[in-house]
């Protein structure tokens, strides 16, 4: 016989909420399990407020982190990706973008635009790991291509920000050419003096991490995210050796002369700020004629 009866039926366990405070207005750190309250979240830049802890957080939200209110203008945010390969695991690759799409409400793993940083003009493109693991396919390639061109054109500064599992498997070869493409462009930003500033968020690894996301003039990178080629896991299996502490986060690489600064999301506008306003007032190679891809 149980020790304990309730004395009236309908009484809710401790589960669940409490009358008056709607779902969701309390998360739990996936680090220190801090329990942390929805709206001084979202204005910590949805950081832990005890541990520091990053969480993810979409595209559009980090740029409004990152730009002056009202400034961003979105560009080629009607490309969408095709299935020229057919492919299909267990779903079809059509229908893993339509989910995506409905749960992001984005069109792909990127948002590019222009926009401005305290005062400072910028080309800016934000990948978005909801979006399929922030995979990069053709869409997100062409639209880094796209917004570094606008740079060239515009003479100002580009900055990515990157949060991506890699090349997106379902497009192939496809996948991988953006590789080439968003690197030679980034080539024809360096001789012309411009510059780029890459901002690396938990994770940044695969195709992305071996062209656009490590090409910066300068690197910046939040605490602890994972940055790579290939995971630690399989690195581990392939070279059968423990790897050593802190192997891939960033505090490792920027030990290592990877990247050039561990910066605190809270702290990540000013600091790109300062860093526009140095190559602002450093002098620019003078443009050179080039040739556009449509040519």
């Amino acid at each position: 016989m149980p020790w304990f009866r309730r004395a009236k039926k309908g009484i809710k366990g401790s589960g669940s909420h409490k009358k008056g405070v709607p779902e969701g207005v309390w998360i739990k750190c996936d680090e220190c399990s801090e329990i942390l309250y929805r709206p001084e979240m979202d204005r910590a830049g949805w950081t832990c407020q005890k541990c520091g802890y990053h969480f993810r957080i979409g595209s559009r939200k980090y740029l409004d982190l990152l730009l002056d209110e009202g400034s961003f203008v979105e560009q080629d945010a009607d490309l969408t990706a095709a299935d020229p390969l057919k492919f299909r695991d267990s779903k079809r690759y059509p229908e893993r973008l339509a989910a995506a799409k409905e749960k992001t409400g984005l069109s792909d793993a990127i948002v590019a635009g222009r926009g401005t940083v305290k005062g400072t003009p910028v080309s800016i493109a934000a990948l978005d790991f909801g979006f399929m693991g922030g995979s990069m396919g053709s869409v997100v390639g062409e639209r880094v291509a796209r917004v570094t061109e606008r740079a060239l054109d515009a003479r100002r500064a580009l900055v990515t920000l990157s949060s991506s599992g890699g090349a997106r498997m379902q497009e192939g070869i496809l996948s991988l050419m953006q590789m080439a493409k968003t690197s030679a462009l980034l080539a024809q930003l360096a001789d012309e003096g411009l510059p780029h500033v890459s901002i690396l968020t938990d994770p940044t690894t695969g195709g992305v991490t071996a062209s656009f996301a490590m090409l910066g003039d300068i690197i910046l990178a939040e605490p602890k995210a994972l940055i790579g080629f290939a995971g630690p896991r399989v690195i581990k299996e392939t070279i059968q050796q423990e790897l050593p502490e802190g192997f891939q986060r960033a505090e490792f690489l920027l030990e290592h002369g990877f990247v050039d600064r561990v910066v605190h999301r809270k702290e990540m506008r000013d600091e790109l700020a300062q860093v526009l306003a140095f190559f602002g007032d450093a002098p620019m190679v003078p443009p050179a004629p080039r040739r556009r891809r449509d040519d």
